[in-house]
Protein backbone atom coordinates (compact mmCIF):
# COMPACT_ATOMS: atom_id res chain seq x y z
CA UNK A 1 0.00 0.00 0.00
CA UNK A 2 0.92 3.58 -0.77
CA UNK A 3 1.71 5.66 2.08
CA UNK A 4 -0.57 8.45 2.61
CA UNK A 5 1.70 12.50 2.21
CA UNK A 6 0.33 14.19 5.30
CA UNK A 7 0.75 18.04 4.36
CA UNK A 8 1.49 20.04 7.68
CA UNK A 9 -0.53 23.36 8.82
CA UNK A 10 1.90 25.63 7.33
CA UNK A 11 1.92 24.44 4.01
CA UNK A 12 -1.50 24.32 4.31
CA UNK A 13 -1.63 27.70 4.94
CA UNK A 14 0.22 29.20 2.72
CA UNK A 15 -1.23 27.34 -0.26
CA UNK A 16 -4.41 28.51 1.37
CA UNK A 17 -3.50 32.52 1.53
CA UNK A 18 -2.08 32.33 -2.37
CA UNK A 19 -5.22 30.47 -3.57
CA UNK A 20 -7.38 33.28 -1.82
CA UNK A 21 -5.36 35.75 -2.97
CA UNK A 22 -4.96 34.05 -6.71
CA UNK A 23 -9.31 33.15 -6.71
CA UNK A 24 -10.27 36.58 -5.02
CA UNK A 25 -9.44 38.96 -8.11
CA UNK A 26 -11.76 36.76 -10.08
CA UNK A 27 -14.00 34.14 -8.45
CA UNK A 28 -17.66 35.10 -9.21
CA UNK A 29 -19.56 37.03 -6.75
CA UNK A 30 -22.19 34.85 -5.86
CA UNK A 31 -19.35 31.61 -5.08
CA UNK A 32 -17.33 33.81 -2.93
CA UNK A 33 -20.03 34.80 -0.84
CA UNK A 34 -20.37 30.79 -0.31
CA UNK A 35 -16.90 30.84 1.58
CA UNK A 36 -17.76 34.26 3.45
CA UNK A 37 -20.72 32.79 4.78
CA UNK A 38 -18.49 29.77 6.16
CA UNK A 39 -16.08 32.20 7.73
CA UNK A 40 -18.99 33.58 9.53
CA UNK A 41 -20.02 30.40 10.99
CA UNK A 42 -16.56 29.53 11.88
CA UNK A 43 -15.81 32.79 13.61
CA UNK A 44 -19.10 32.45 15.81
CA UNK A 45 -18.08 29.20 16.57
CA UNK A 46 -14.45 30.23 17.36
CA UNK A 47 -15.63 32.78 19.96
CA UNK A 48 -17.86 30.24 21.46
CA UNK A 49 -15.12 27.99 21.82
CA UNK A 50 -12.56 30.17 23.19
CA UNK A 51 -13.88 30.45 26.82
CA UNK A 52 -13.86 27.06 26.50
CA UNK A 53 -10.52 26.72 25.23
CA UNK A 54 -9.31 28.50 28.46
CA UNK A 55 -10.97 26.53 31.08
CA UNK A 56 -10.87 23.01 29.55
CA UNK A 57 -6.69 23.93 29.23
CA UNK A 58 -5.78 25.87 32.05
CA UNK A 59 -7.78 24.22 34.60
CA UNK A 60 -5.45 20.96 34.65
CA UNK A 61 -2.25 23.03 34.40
CA UNK A 62 -2.92 24.95 37.22
CA UNK A 63 -3.83 21.55 39.27
CA UNK A 64 -0.79 20.67 37.93
CA UNK A 65 1.61 22.95 39.07
CA UNK A 66 -0.53 24.41 41.65
CA UNK A 67 1.32 22.42 44.40
CA UNK A 68 4.89 21.29 44.10
CA UNK A 69 7.88 21.89 45.25
CA UNK A 70 7.71 24.86 47.24
CA UNK A 71 10.52 27.58 46.98
CA UNK A 72 11.73 25.60 43.83
CA UNK A 73 8.20 25.30 42.15
CA UNK A 74 7.42 29.38 42.99
CA UNK A 75 11.16 30.79 42.16
CA UNK A 76 10.87 28.90 38.42
CA UNK A 77 7.48 30.06 37.75
CA UNK A 78 8.39 33.83 38.55
CA UNK A 79 11.47 33.63 36.59
CA UNK A 80 9.39 31.93 33.50
CA UNK A 81 6.39 34.37 34.02
CA UNK A 82 8.89 37.67 34.00
CA UNK A 83 10.79 36.10 30.87
CA UNK A 84 7.67 35.73 28.84
CA UNK A 85 6.57 39.27 29.85
CA UNK A 86 9.92 40.43 29.13
CA UNK A 87 10.06 39.56 25.91
CA UNK A 88 6.34 40.47 25.02
CA UNK A 89 7.91 43.65 25.95
CA UNK A 90 10.68 43.99 24.08
CA UNK A 91 8.35 42.77 20.96
CA UNK A 92 6.00 46.09 21.74
CA UNK A 93 9.14 48.27 22.19
CA UNK A 94 10.61 47.51 19.03
CA UNK A 95 7.52 47.06 16.80
CA UNK A 96 6.66 50.97 18.09
CA UNK A 97 9.92 51.78 16.69
CA UNK A 98 9.59 50.29 13.24
CA UNK A 99 6.07 48.80 12.40
CA UNK A 100 5.00 52.36 11.71
CA UNK A 101 7.53 53.29 8.93
CA UNK A 102 7.42 50.02 7.53
CA UNK A 103 3.53 49.68 7.41
CA UNK A 104 3.92 53.38 5.99
CA UNK A 105 6.51 52.28 3.10
CA UNK A 106 3.27 49.60 1.83
CA UNK A 107 0.73 52.28 1.51
CA UNK A 108 -0.37 53.03 5.53
CA UNK A 109 -3.70 51.42 6.98
CA UNK A 110 -5.64 49.17 5.32
CA UNK A 111 -7.48 50.82 2.22
CA UNK A 112 -11.12 51.99 3.25
CA UNK A 113 -13.84 49.51 2.09
CA UNK A 114 -16.49 50.69 -0.18
CA UNK A 115 -19.69 49.10 1.52
CA UNK A 116 -21.67 48.82 -2.54
CA UNK A 117 -18.99 46.37 -3.50
CA UNK A 118 -18.24 44.39 0.29
CA UNK A 119 -18.95 40.60 -0.07
CA UNK A 120 -21.69 39.83 2.34
CA UNK A 121 -22.18 36.39 3.51
CA UNK A 122 -25.41 34.49 2.85
CA UNK A 123 -26.80 34.44 5.93
CA UNK A 124 -25.01 34.09 9.31
CA UNK A 125 -25.41 32.02 12.90
CA UNK A 126 -25.56 33.45 16.07
CA UNK A 127 -23.55 31.11 18.58
CA UNK A 128 -22.84 33.45 21.55
CA UNK A 129 -20.59 32.29 24.21
CA UNK A 130 -21.40 30.60 27.28
CA UNK A 131 -19.50 32.97 29.58
CA UNK A 132 -16.96 35.40 28.56
CA UNK A 133 -13.46 34.99 28.50
CA UNK A 134 -12.45 36.94 31.85
CA UNK A 135 -14.68 34.92 33.93
CA UNK A 136 -13.13 31.43 31.97
CA UNK A 137 -10.02 32.67 33.51
CA UNK A 138 -10.77 33.56 36.95
CA UNK A 139 -13.09 30.51 37.15
CA UNK A 140 -10.05 28.02 36.10
CA UNK A 141 -7.63 29.55 38.53
CA UNK A 142 -9.93 29.43 41.38
CA UNK A 143 -10.77 25.70 40.24
CA UNK A 144 -7.27 24.63 39.40
CA UNK A 145 -5.86 25.92 43.06
CA UNK A 146 -9.27 24.23 44.84
CA UNK A 147 -8.16 21.08 42.95
CA UNK A 148 -4.18 21.32 43.66
CA UNK A 149 -4.52 21.71 47.63
CA UNK A 150 -7.45 20.32 47.98
CA UNK A 151 -6.29 16.79 46.33
CA UNK A 152 -9.63 16.55 44.14
CA UNK A 153 -9.09 13.54 42.39
CA UNK A 154 -12.24 13.27 41.41
CA UNK A 155 -12.79 16.54 39.89
CA UNK A 156 -9.84 16.36 38.20
CA UNK A 157 -10.15 13.46 36.55
CA UNK A 158 -13.30 15.26 35.17
CA UNK A 159 -11.24 18.49 33.94
CA UNK A 160 -8.94 16.03 32.09
CA UNK A 161 -11.31 14.42 30.31
CA UNK A 162 -12.76 17.72 29.19
CA UNK A 163 -9.51 19.01 28.49
CA UNK A 164 -9.35 15.93 26.41
CA UNK A 165 -12.66 16.45 24.34
CA UNK A 166 -11.19 20.10 24.07
CA UNK A 167 -8.28 19.31 22.52
CA UNK A 168 -9.96 17.05 20.22
CA UNK A 169 -12.00 19.81 19.18
CA UNK A 170 -8.90 21.87 18.30
CA UNK A 171 -7.10 19.21 16.38
CA UNK A 172 -9.99 17.70 14.78
CA UNK A 173 -12.26 20.74 13.92
CA UNK A 174 -10.33 23.63 14.18
CA UNK A 175 -7.23 23.45 12.83
CA UNK A 176 -8.20 21.06 9.92
CA UNK A 177 -11.05 23.89 8.79
CA UNK A 178 -8.31 27.03 9.50
CA UNK A 179 -6.53 26.66 5.77
CA UNK A 180 -10.45 26.89 4.62
CA UNK A 181 -11.16 29.73 6.90
CA UNK A 182 -7.92 31.67 6.15
CA UNK A 183 -8.58 31.09 2.37
CA UNK A 184 -12.06 33.20 2.76
CA UNK A 185 -9.89 35.91 4.60
CA UNK A 186 -7.84 36.49 1.73
CA UNK A 187 -10.25 35.87 -0.54
CA UNK A 188 -12.33 38.69 0.76
CA UNK A 189 -9.01 40.74 1.11
CA UNK A 190 -7.98 40.20 -2.59
CA UNK A 191 -11.87 40.87 -3.63
CA UNK A 192 -11.34 44.64 -1.50
CA UNK A 193 -8.22 45.67 -2.89
CA UNK A 194 -6.14 44.83 0.47
CA UNK A 195 -4.29 41.56 -0.11
CA UNK A 196 -1.06 42.97 -1.54
CA UNK A 197 -0.79 45.43 1.18
CA UNK A 198 -1.13 42.60 4.01
CA UNK A 199 1.68 40.60 2.35
CA UNK A 200 4.49 43.43 2.08
CA UNK A 201 3.82 43.95 5.47
CA UNK A 202 3.95 40.16 6.83
CA UNK A 203 7.47 40.19 4.81
CA UNK A 204 8.94 42.97 6.86
CA UNK A 205 6.93 41.87 9.94
CA UNK A 206 8.77 38.40 9.87
CA UNK A 207 12.48 39.27 9.45
CA UNK A 208 11.81 41.51 12.50
CA UNK A 209 10.64 38.77 14.65
CA UNK A 210 13.03 36.11 13.43
CA UNK A 211 15.84 38.62 14.25
CA UNK A 212 14.58 39.04 17.97
CA UNK A 213 13.94 35.65 18.61
CA UNK A 214 17.65 35.67 17.86
CA UNK A 215 18.09 38.54 20.73
CA UNK A 216 15.97 36.82 23.34
CA UNK A 217 18.02 33.94 23.49
CA UNK A 218 21.28 35.82 23.44
CA UNK A 219 20.02 38.01 26.34
CA UNK A 220 18.48 34.46 27.91
CA UNK A 221 22.15 33.07 28.16
CA UNK A 222 24.04 36.01 28.97
CA UNK A 223 22.19 36.46 31.89
CA UNK A 224 22.22 32.93 32.94
CA UNK A 225 25.99 32.73 31.88
CA UNK A 226 26.73 36.16 34.43
CA UNK A 227 24.74 34.60 37.09
CA UNK A 228 27.16 31.45 37.15
CA UNK A 229 29.82 32.56 35.39
CA UNK A 230 30.19 30.54 32.42
CA UNK A 231 30.75 31.49 28.52
CA UNK A 232 26.69 32.07 27.93
CA UNK A 233 27.48 31.25 23.96
CA UNK A 234 29.08 27.78 24.89
CA UNK A 235 25.94 27.28 27.20
CA UNK A 236 23.92 28.42 24.40
CA UNK A 237 25.61 26.27 21.52
CA UNK A 238 25.17 23.56 23.93
CA UNK A 239 21.24 23.88 23.31
CA UNK A 240 21.28 23.55 19.81
CA UNK A 241 19.62 19.74 19.70
CA UNK A 242 16.84 21.32 21.63
CA UNK A 243 16.51 24.07 19.13
CA UNK A 244 16.82 22.03 16.18
CA UNK A 245 14.12 19.30 17.32
CA UNK A 246 11.80 21.91 17.98
CA UNK A 247 12.16 23.64 14.89
CA UNK A 248 11.10 20.28 13.37
CA UNK A 249 8.58 19.11 15.56
CA UNK A 250 6.82 22.48 16.75
CA UNK A 251 5.99 21.09 19.93
CA UNK A 252 7.49 21.95 22.87
CA UNK A 253 6.12 18.65 24.92
CA UNK A 254 7.71 16.79 21.94
CA UNK A 255 11.04 17.98 22.61
CA UNK A 256 11.33 17.79 26.71
CA UNK A 257 13.61 14.89 26.26
CA UNK A 258 16.44 16.33 24.05
CA UNK A 259 16.02 19.48 26.39
CA UNK A 260 16.51 17.78 29.23
CA UNK A 261 19.69 15.90 27.73
CA UNK A 262 21.19 19.06 26.94
CA UNK A 263 20.54 21.08 29.63
CA UNK A 264 22.00 18.38 31.96
CA UNK A 265 25.01 18.85 29.39
CA UNK A 266 25.23 22.03 30.82
CA UNK A 267 25.94 20.65 34.03
CA UNK A 268 22.31 21.17 35.55
CA UNK A 269 21.91 18.50 38.14
CA UNK A 270 19.35 15.78 36.61
CA UNK A 271 17.24 16.46 39.86
CA UNK A 272 16.84 20.32 38.76
CA UNK A 273 16.44 19.17 35.03
CA UNK A 274 13.73 16.62 35.90
CA UNK A 275 11.84 19.19 37.50
CA UNK A 276 12.18 22.81 35.71
CA UNK A 277 12.36 21.22 31.79
CA UNK A 278 9.33 19.75 32.11
CA UNK A 279 7.69 22.78 33.65
CA UNK A 280 8.79 25.46 31.90
CA UNK A 281 7.31 23.39 28.86
CA UNK A 282 3.96 24.19 30.06
CA UNK A 283 4.94 27.90 31.33
CA UNK A 284 7.90 29.54 29.97
CA UNK A 285 6.57 30.91 26.18
CA UNK A 286 8.90 33.40 25.48
CA UNK A 287 9.02 33.08 21.68
CA UNK A 288 5.32 32.40 21.62
CA UNK A 289 4.66 35.90 23.53
CA UNK A 290 7.21 37.33 21.17
CA UNK A 291 5.38 37.02 17.97
CA UNK A 292 2.19 37.31 19.11
CA UNK A 293 2.24 40.50 20.58
CA UNK A 294 4.81 42.08 17.62
CA UNK A 295 1.96 40.39 15.33
CA UNK A 296 -0.84 42.07 17.29
CA UNK A 297 1.01 45.40 17.31
CA UNK A 298 1.11 45.35 13.41
CA UNK A 299 -2.85 44.51 13.11
CA UNK A 300 -3.41 46.86 15.62
CA UNK A 301 -1.10 49.27 12.89
CA UNK A 302 -3.07 48.37 9.95
CA UNK A 303 -6.50 48.35 11.09
CA UNK A 304 -6.60 51.50 13.50
CA UNK A 305 -7.19 49.89 16.55
CA UNK A 306 -6.01 51.41 19.74
CA UNK A 307 -2.38 50.68 20.96
CA UNK A 308 -1.11 52.45 23.46
CA UNK A 309 1.52 51.09 26.04
CA UNK A 310 -0.82 50.26 29.14
CA UNK A 311 -3.23 48.31 27.22
CA UNK A 312 -0.43 46.21 25.63
CA UNK A 313 1.26 45.88 29.13
CA UNK A 314 -2.18 44.25 30.55
CA UNK A 315 -2.72 42.64 27.35
CA UNK A 316 1.10 40.63 27.31
CA UNK A 317 0.51 40.62 31.17
CA UNK A 318 -2.75 38.57 30.45
CA UNK A 319 -1.34 36.74 27.56
CA UNK A 320 1.64 35.05 29.48
CA UNK A 321 -0.77 33.94 31.99
CA UNK A 322 -3.23 32.28 29.53
CA UNK A 323 -0.59 30.84 27.59
CA UNK A 324 0.25 28.16 30.59
CA UNK A 325 -1.00 24.93 28.58
CA UNK A 326 -0.70 26.07 24.95
CA UNK A 327 2.38 23.39 24.38
CA UNK A 328 0.49 20.39 24.93
CA UNK A 329 -2.12 21.29 21.93
CA UNK A 330 -1.36 21.98 18.34
CA UNK A 331 -1.35 25.78 17.30
CA UNK A 332 -2.76 25.71 21.43
CA UNK A 333 -0.71 29.08 21.68
CA UNK A 334 -2.57 30.79 18.56
CA UNK A 335 -5.90 29.89 20.15
CA UNK A 336 -5.52 30.72 23.74
CA UNK A 337 -4.13 33.94 22.62
CA UNK A 338 -7.64 34.96 20.71
CA UNK A 339 -9.34 35.54 24.39
CA UNK A 340 -6.76 38.28 25.23
CA UNK A 341 -7.12 39.55 21.39
CA UNK A 342 -10.42 39.90 21.59
CA UNK A 343 -11.62 40.95 24.69
CA UNK A 344 -8.36 42.83 25.51
CA UNK A 345 -7.81 44.58 22.39
CA UNK A 346 -10.76 44.28 20.39
CA UNK A 347 -10.17 41.84 17.52
CA UNK A 348 -12.68 40.77 14.94
CA UNK A 349 -13.06 37.76 13.23
CA UNK A 350 -10.99 39.24 10.34
CA UNK A 351 -8.05 39.99 12.19
CA UNK A 352 -8.21 37.06 14.26
CA UNK A 353 -7.57 34.82 11.19
CA UNK A 354 -4.61 37.28 10.08
CA UNK A 355 -3.04 36.58 13.42
CA UNK A 356 -3.47 33.24 12.88
CA UNK A 357 -2.11 33.58 9.36
CA UNK A 358 1.00 34.88 10.76
CA UNK A 359 1.68 33.31 13.57
CA UNK A 360 1.25 29.75 12.15
CA UNK A 361 3.96 30.96 9.51
CA UNK A 362 6.24 31.49 11.98
CA UNK A 363 5.07 28.71 14.46
CA UNK A 364 8.05 26.58 14.63
CA UNK A 365 10.73 29.31 15.53
CA UNK A 366 8.58 30.22 18.30
CA UNK A 367 8.54 26.81 19.80
CA UNK A 368 12.65 26.37 19.43
CA UNK A 369 13.13 29.71 21.34
CA UNK A 370 10.64 28.80 24.00
CA UNK A 371 12.49 25.74 24.63
CA UNK A 372 16.24 26.99 24.21
CA UNK A 373 14.98 29.44 26.61
CA UNK A 374 14.27 26.40 29.00
CA UNK A 375 18.02 25.66 29.39
CA UNK A 376 18.72 29.14 30.54
CA UNK A 377 16.01 29.09 33.24
CA UNK A 378 17.26 25.78 34.75
CA UNK A 379 20.87 26.86 34.72
CA UNK A 380 19.98 29.45 36.86
CA UNK A 381 17.61 27.44 38.94
CA UNK A 382 20.47 25.06 39.62
CA UNK A 383 22.62 27.75 40.53
CA UNK A 384 19.99 28.48 43.22
CA UNK A 385 19.21 25.51 44.44
CA UNK A 386 21.22 22.13 43.24
CA UNK A 387 24.07 20.48 44.49
CA UNK A 388 27.46 22.36 44.03
CA UNK A 389 28.81 19.62 41.35
CA UNK A 390 32.34 20.10 39.94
Amino acid sequence: MKKKVKIGLLPRVIIAILLGIFFGYFMPTPLARVFLTFNGIFSQFLGFMIPLIIIGLVTPAIADIGKGAGKLLLVTVIIAYVDTVVAGGLAYGTGLCLFPSMIASTGGAMPHIDKATELAPYFSINIPAMTDVMSGLVFSFMLGLGIAYGGLTATKNIFNEFKYVIEKVIAKAIIPLLPLYIFGVFLNMAHNGQAQQILLVFSQIIIVILVLHVFILVYQFCIAGAIIRRNPFRLLWNMMPAYLTALGTSSSAATIPVTLEQTMKNGVGKEIAGFVVPLCATIHLSGSAMKITACALTICLLVGLPHDPALFIYFILMLSIIMVAAPGVPGGAIMAALAPLASILGFNSEAQALMIALYIAMDSFGTACNVTGDGAIALVVNKMFGKKER
